[in-house]
């Protein structure tokens, strides 16, 4: 199984998109997402410098914006994509990138809300000096407990002994000062904190946006950097995307997913580099690549052959309720014929941490379980089917 991921904030290097303009079509496609965005996309993946392409409302249209046409490059049409790829997911902003390429926003849309996002993180960051701290190293419980006691937000956990701890410049300042036992404290080079509270005027603004955005379902599942669940519907991939600017990134929950899916390959898109890092410290076994530069896509299309599985489309006469999380299901008292309304609770997963409700979000009509009773289940493993029908 091949899962396709995309870069966050900070993967972005000055000229990193210099040599993709040399592929036929990548300067206009990029323009065009540059008039969306409203700023110079090309002038930023080429020839700023890197105090300019930090800058929150620049970084953030320039990594979304460079991971979607180097998509085309990838796959020439959408289509192929989801044709063979089993898994997308981003971590933070690139989850942006990721439900676009899924198909649950068009490209547009995407260039939109994340124009919006870094505007609204950027004017967040300037109320008062807050910023960022990766944490290397040391007892995970005891990192966490250390954030804690100084006021601190556990902003992105991604595995492999790295967290980042986010907050004022006081309460950073006295981390490292006191950092955990056997770890390092580095600063990094971020205008606020993203990912915690300071971020809540973003979240309200982006709320009032996407209630006018319309959506469709992802045609790949996407791994939520929420919490590591499968999300199905549209409606909640855009939901988490407000929500995800104020709360933290749990990308090694992300990981632990992906590897219950089965996934075998992962490929990520440019500004590519750091989420590979992760992967090959929390994914051993699983093959990886960074698509740097065009140079890397013939890599990437061998990889493309030996992972990517073909996928059916789903026959449009049906719907598929499927699991979000790795975990025993216990199915509801539903049988044949039965209505479900949109919305309602069909079964549960329990996993090692806790329960999750499985949700039928369309409705419609029960055709089958296609599981049993206290089966465990996988992350995006149909649990039922149902015949849609207006309830």
């Amino acid at each position: 199984m091949l899962a396709i991921v995309c870069p966050g904030q900070g993967s972005q290097t000055p000229g990193f998109l210099a040599p993709w303009l040399e592929l036929p079509g990548f300067r206009d496609r990029l323009s065009w997402l540059s008039a969306v965005a409203a700023i110079d996309l090309v002038e930023h993946g080429t020839t700023s410098d890197a105090d300019t392409i930090t800058d929150t409302a620049v970084a953030q249209p320039l990594i979304v914006g460079a991971g979607l046409v180097s998509l085309l490059a990838l796959f020439s049409h959408p289509a192929d994509g989801f044709r063979v790829v089993g898994a997308g997911a981003g971590h933070s902003v690139g989850e942006i990138t990721a439900a676009s390429a899924a198909g649950v926003l068009s490209a547009e849309q995407a260039m939109v809300f994340v124009r919006e996002r870094g505007n609204g993180m950027a004017a967040a960051s300037a109320v008062r000096p807050t910023g960022m701290s990766a944490v290397v190293g040391g007892d995970e419980a005891e990192v966490i407990a250390t954030l804690e006691k100084h006021g601190l937000t556990p902003a992105n956990r991604n595995g492999g002994g790295q967290i980042v701890a986010a907050g004022t410049a006081e309460q950073l300042d006295a981390l490292k000062a006191d950092p955990p036992t056997k770890a390092r404290v580095i600063p990094l080079a971020v205008a606020g904190a993203f990912h915690t509270e300071h971020m809540a005027p973003a979240v309200a603004k982006l709320g009032g946006y996407a209630r006018a955005m319309s959506t469709h379902d992802p045609r790949v599942p996407i791994v939520s950097n929420k919490d590591g669940q499968v999300v199905h519907s549209g409606v909640e991939v855009l939901r988490r995307l407000v929500t995800q600017v104020s709360s933290p990134v749990r990308w090694d929950l992300t990981m632990e997913t992906l590897k219950s899916m089965g996934v075998t390959g992962i490929i990520e898109i440019p500004p590519a580099g750091t989420l590979v890092g992760l992967a090959k410290r929390g994914l051993p076994g699983v093959e990886t690549l960074a698509l740097k530069t065009p140079a890397d896509l013939e890599a990437a299309h061998r990889m493309l052959r030996e992972h990517g599985e073909p996928r059916q489309a789903m026959d449009p006469t049906w719907r598929l309720v499927i699991s979000p999380v790795k975990g025993t299901v216990k199915i509801a008292d539903l049988t044949a014929g039965d209505a479900v309304e949109p919305g309602s609770e069909v079964a549960s997963v329990t996993t090692l941490r806790d329960s999750s409700p499985v949700t039928a979000l369309h409705g419609g009509q029960v055709v089958e379980w296609l599981v049993s009773d206290g089966d465990p289940v996988a992350p995006g493993q149909p649990i039922l089917r149902l015949y849609p029908t207006e309830l």
